[in-house]
């Protein structure tokens, strides 16, 4: 296996990994936590696809810019840039009280069914992701 495949499947399998994390966090009522682990799943999948393809380094953390690069590999991806601009609304404010206005806490203003649709969205892009590089070569 090349080694930028084996660095795409280690991000796919942390990736896989934050999914697992997120679901913990709902089931304990950490909407904002969830909801930014969200992102970082499907960020994190997302730069797998491009170090699938050869990139040395993926700098950025917009799902919506990611699943945009990964469109120029597969179509299927650019379907995935609304889902990356709901993600990369919880990048920051789901962490910091001054990403929301005051006196707004994030760990008390995000919600289950916020935290749900923002799991619904990572696990797509994450399933995206691994149904490319399964396709695209050996499995991991």
């Amino acid at each position: 296996m090349k080694p930028s495949e084996t660095e795409a499947w280690r991000w796919l399998r942390q990736a896989e990994a934050d999914l697992e994390v997120v679901r913990t966090l709902r089931a304990a009522g950490h909407y904002a936590a969830a909801c930014f682990h969200s992102q970082q799943a499907a960020e994190k999948a997302l730069k797998a696809v491009l170090y699938f393809k050869g990139s040395r380094v993926v700098l950025g953390h917009s799902v919506r810019e990611l699943a945009r690069q990964c469109a120029a590999y597969d179509p299927a991806f650019a379907t995935l840039q609304s889902d990356g601009a709901l993600l990369d609304q919880f990048y920051i404010p789901t962490r910091y009280p001054n990403g929301l206005p005051s006196p707004s806490v994030p760990s008390e203003v995000y919600t289950d069914v916020q935290a749900d649709i923002a799991f619904q969205a990572a696990e797509r892009v994450v399933r995206a992701s691994r149904r490319f590089l399964e396709s695209s070569g050996r499995i991991t």
